[in-house]
């Protein structure tokens, strides 16, 4: 029964990469979570008759359009924009947007199918969805990205809506994109349907503790993986990926679990400081003055700044890969090994390759994968929903405990799931099956839509 099973996931697979040419992160994507769902489909052999998986890998809509925009100088520019609403059976579509000369289709969708089973494991009705263009935000000034920010709108609008798609920011979508989004919608409907965009400034319905929710999130589910494990992050060496908004938060919540956090990493490089980061220079060179993590040095001379450096060959216990997809790799992977590392929590989407995950996971090390330990900003987003929808405002302490009680749930999903598949301790697998389940069970309910 498992080969036949194994073969027709495997035709299944197949029959997306054909149907998707060209589109690599998406299949990656897919296959990581079709190799968990062969018991799956023994226990639920409805799940196929219904052809939920087929469903699934198909997104409901996918968006894809033109973005012309005129820079200080007057010239046009001509950017790609895309949102693709994967899934909407659990609840409206929710996910980023992300500006990045990288972004195309294949990226997209990958983000919006992790974001489907992310955004299940919250047990939050919030469906999965993703966009963002080809634009890249870094050298522009305010007046260019606001120009950007209002055409981009202009498109996107009329497929918004709180009850409908509510988009949030991702790598480069901050609050003030976010702001100059919300203004042309609200100039464009004549309605402040505050709901419509998460991620907004505090002081126009952002959620507190939106800005460190995804960075606290990963920490909040690598903690309870080191707990069922009889340890803590008390002590325990710790390195970073990024010098972003979730790796400074990230930082921030291992240094106050008692971790020590010695390396974070941008784009050019990375900073290695064995006494422990200074956060308060770090937040300032990045959140205030925008500048490059290398200017670290310059205020901690006994620091050392590595351009183009590997920040895993850095000897830790711990591991937070929070900058990009496949950014650590199998020989990565396996340097971390050798030197000792005990656990790792994916803070961004789909950072370590496959090679990387199998090793891990070979080695016994504690893996949170990145649709459950990176959750935390979805999901905190969806409690600015929440927010948004009573007219009301919580405080941060308050909005920091909902986030930590969700992500241990996740946690606790992951870990049971794992163990009643016969593979305990395996949170891909655990990740995988629960959020799979969730969206599945409700696609079945609700017929063929």
């Amino acid at each position: 029964m498992s080969e036949i099973i194994d073969e027709k996931i495997e035709g299944l697979f197949q029959a997306v990469v054909k149907r998707n040419p060209g589109e690599v992160e998406f299949h990656q994507a897919v296959r990581e979570v079709l190799e968990s769902l062969g018991p799956v489909l023994v226990k639920y052999p409805e799940f196929g008759e219904h052809k939920i998986i087929e469903r699934i890998c198909e997104p409901e809509r996918q968006i894809i359009f033109r973005v012309p925009w005129q820079d200080d100088r007057g010239q046009v520019q001509i950017n790609r924009g895309f949102r693709v609403q994967v899934n909407s059976v659990l609840g409206p579509y929710k996910g980023g947007l992300r500006f990045h000369p990288s972004v195309y289709l294949g990226i997209i969708k990958f983000l919006g199918f992790e974001q489907t089973f992310k955004n299940a494991l919250t047990g939050m009705p919030i469906g999965g969805g993703k966009g963002g263009s080809d634009f890249d935000p870094k050298g522009k000034s305010d007046s260019e990205i606001m120009r950007f920010c209002q055409s981009f709108m202009t498109e996107l609008y009329q497929h918004l809506g709180e009850y409908t798609d509510v988009p949030a920011g991702d790598i480069g979508v901050g609050a003030r994109e976010i702001g100059y989004l919300f203004g042309q919608y609200k100039r464009i409907t004549n309605r402040y349907e505050s709901g419509v965009l998460t991620g907004k400034g505090l002081d126009w319905g952002g959620a507190r503790a939106r800005k460190e929710a995804t960075g606290y999130g990963a920490v909040f589910f690598l903690n309870e993986m080191l707990r069922v494990r009889g340890q803590s992050l008390a002590g325990k060496t710790c390195i970073v990926s990024g010098a972003g908004n979730v790796a400074i938060y990230a930082i921030e919540k291992l240094q106050q679990l008692g971790g020590k956090v010695v390396a974070c990493s941008d784009s050019n490089g990375l900073i290695h400081d064995k006494k422990g980061l200074d956060l308060a220079l770090i937040k300032q060179l990045k959140e205030v003055e925008r500048r490059r993590i290398e200017d670290y040095v310059f205020h901690r001379k006994h620091a050392r700044y590595v351009a183009k450096g590997n920040l895993w060959e850095i000897p830790c216990e711990v591991a937070l890969p929070c900058a990009t997809q496949n950014e650590l790799n199998g020989k990565d992977a396996a340097k971390l090994i050798k030197n000792g590392c005990l656990a790792v929590a994916e803070g961004a989407n789909m950072p370590t390759t496959p090679e990387g995950v199998r090793a891990f996971l070979k080695a016994g090390i504690a893996f949170g994968p990145g649709k459950a330990a990176n959750a935390g900003g979805v999901a905190t987003s969806a409690l600015e929903m929440q927010q948004n929808a009573s007219r009301d405002a919580w405080d941060f302490e308050f909005t920091e405990k909902k986030l930590s009680a969700i992500m241990t749930g996740i946690h606790q999903r992951c870990y049971e799931t794992a163990e009643e598949f016969g593979t305990p301790g395996n949170y891909v697998n655990g990740a995988n099956i629960a959020g799979f389940i969730k969206v599945a069970k409700a696609m079945v309910a609700l017929g063929l839509i």
